[in-house]
């Protein structure tokens, strides 16, 4: 019964991201066949609003339906302890576990979840952009290494990695009601999990594969996230490339 509500939760979404909202979104890099498909691990990056619940507007059917069946999302304690919020949020996947900031026993349930049929939603870097362009504490906004964890966890399969295009332009953290009619903006990538793995353990060896993990990571978010000056923080307002306006350059190596 739980999968059918969390799915109407997430279809309910998606119209209402649609109707709302202006969704615009591309896959970049090598695409393979139905990308969608045999997805193990989905990474949110540039974490900017509790209101990226509104990205389900980009998801297929099928992969909301995976969701509801054999999603895992972690979220933070803070958010899980609000009245609607937290009440919303525990119905967005099969399996929400609520997490402390720390590398505790809440983390080692999150990776307890991960059976072979799970697929795990996150946010890795863990707190959400401020309107300066750093996170609550006045620190840049890094990649933490749970994420890095969760590779080490899963067996083989795909790693759709998420490039938020910013949400401060629809809703910044503090701000009580959202702006209508926005766009959308987020850019798609999907990786072989254990290519991407061994790749990072050549990187840094097993001692510094975290980092390896975070430093790519970040790397690729700074390249890929589609963000404007209106989108997102004036510090990641995105400069022209070379090759043409708007022009994306090449997916790094995985």
């Amino acid at each position: 019964m739980r999968s059918y509500i969390v799915f109407f939760v997430l279809f309910i979404l998606k119209i209402i991201a649609r109707t709302l909202y202006r969704v615009d979104t591309k896959f970049i890099g090598d695409v393979p066949p139905d990308p969608w498909r045999n997805i193990r691990l989905t990474a949110i990056l540039n974490h900017t609003s509790l209101y990226e619940a509104l990205f389900a507007g980009v998801c297929p059917n099928h992969f909301l339906w995976r969701i509801a069946r054999h999603g895992v999302v972690p979220i933070a304690q803070k958010t899980a302890e609000r009245a609607l919020v937290g009440r919303f949020y525990g119905l967005v996947a099969a399996r929400v576990v609520s997490i402390t900031r720390e590398r505790d026993e809440t983390w080692s349930q999150v990776l307890k979840q991960i059976d072979p049929d799970a697929m795990v939603l996150l946010l890795p870097e863990g707190r959400m952009k401020r309107a300066n362009g750093l996170d609550s504490q006045g620190k840049p906004m890094t990649v933490r290494g749970g994420i890095a964890d969760i590779l080490e966890t899963m067996g083989e399969g795909r790693m759709l990695l998420a490039y938020s295009g910013g949400l401060h332009h629809v809703q910044i953290p503090g701000q009580k009601l959202p702006r209508l009619f926005k766009t959308l903006r987020m850019n798609l990538v999907v990786v072989d999990i254990g290519t991407f793995r061994n790749e990072r353990l050549a990187e840094g060896g097993p001692r510094g594969f975290r980092r390896a993990v975070s430093t790519n990571l970040e790397r690729r978010r700074d390249l890929h996230c589609p963000t404007t000056p209106e989108s997102d923080a004036p510090d990641r307002a995105v400069a022209p490339v070379s090759g043409g306006e708007g022009e994306i350059p090449p997916e790094p190596p995985a």
